[in-house]
């Protein structure tokens, strides 16, 4: 799906829209993309640990290097131009080989997003390692704050490179086709969660899953967007925050409900009333505190 204009500048195409949210059934229990093999369980010893260790210094070092040649093209890229700017020249300023260079990125273009490679493990490590009761459209919502993250924890740098990708549309493109598969990833994990039973052939369950997956994708957009811009200043959490709400309002009321199911249904997460002065609230113990939250706020606007 590209229509969704990556984090940069929406290409004005129109977002596709669900015919049937109240179809979307999931299925408990699947924390795995569809298509990503489930990796081998591995009996922790003693004998791993220097492994690990040294493949951690490995880790590090070539995110390092990475960094310090995108700061190295950045720098070029503002004082000389983008197209006037050589893969040797960002090599040499970066104190590397042009060999080296091509090690850690296929481009120029590539340079300047040196930590997404890095961000897209971290997304599908959250939801690989998500508990089976969490609703998948918050997963997903955790799952995207690894790229917010990413952007804030850099504001200067982060600011500078939107700046410059909108000016140049190689840089733009480069930017969408990266973001890009964060959607993938998305879209994958929540069909990953349908019902593989009830699929036929004029089920909306992969429609669904893909509209979705842009809603979150594009609710985080809108907010670094407007964050970027401001020149990254604000409390970016909050602000995604209360667009993963409306998000999850809109997607995730009323889900299964059109759908008939022998699986036994699960309490809900979280239920509150209000008897007079008093607000009774009772959750289960891995309830979302956002979904929590909501759940408050709901009882009270209906006292």
């Amino acid at each position: 799906m590209t229509g969704w204009g990556g984090l940069l500048e929406p290409d004005g195409s129109p977002h596709p829209q669900a015919r049937s949210p109240a179809r979307m059934q999931y299925v408990r229990g699947m924390s795995q993309p569809a298509d990503s093999p489930r990796r081998p369980s591995r009996t922790s010893s003693t004998s791993d640990a220097p492994e690990s260790a040294a493949g951690s210094r490995a880790a590090a070092q070539r995110l390092k290097m990475r960094r310090e040649l995108s700061a190295a093209a950045m720098e070029l890229f503002a004082t000389k131009g983008y197209e006037a700017t050589t893969v040797d020249e960002i090599a040499a300023a970066g104190g590397v080989a042009r060999r080296t260079f091509f090690r850690h990125f296929r481009s120029k273009e590539e340079a300047i997003f040196p930590d997404h490679d890095d961000t897209l493990v971290r997304a599908e490590a959250v939801l690989n390692a998500a508990s089976p009761h969490e609703h998948p459209l918050d997963t997903v919502c955790r799952g995207i704050k690894e790229v917010m993250r990413m952007y804030a924890a850099s504001p200067a740098v982060s600011v500078a490179r939107y700046k410059l990708t909108r000016e140049v549309p190689t840089l733009r493109e480069a930017e969408i086709a990266s973001v890009a598969r964060y959607e993938r990833l998305f879209t994958r994990y929540l069909l990953g969660h349908f019902d593989e039973h009830d699929h036929h052939d004029d089920n909306d369950d992969p429609l669904l899953a893909e509209v979705a997956a842009s809603a979150v994708v594009t609710a985080h957009n809108h907010v670094l967007r407007r964050w970027l811009r401001a020149g990254g200043q604000g409390d970016v959490e909050a602000q995604l925050d209360h667009a993963f709400a409306i998000v999850r309002d809109t997607f995730g009321t009323g889900i299964g409900a059109g759908r008939s199911s022998d699986r036994p249904k699960q309490a809900p997460a979280a239920s509150a009333s209000v008897s007079g002065d008093v607000l009774v609230t009772v959750a289960r113990t891995d309830a979302p505190l956002d979904e929590v939250m909501r759940t408050i706020e709901r009882a009270l606007k209906q006292a």
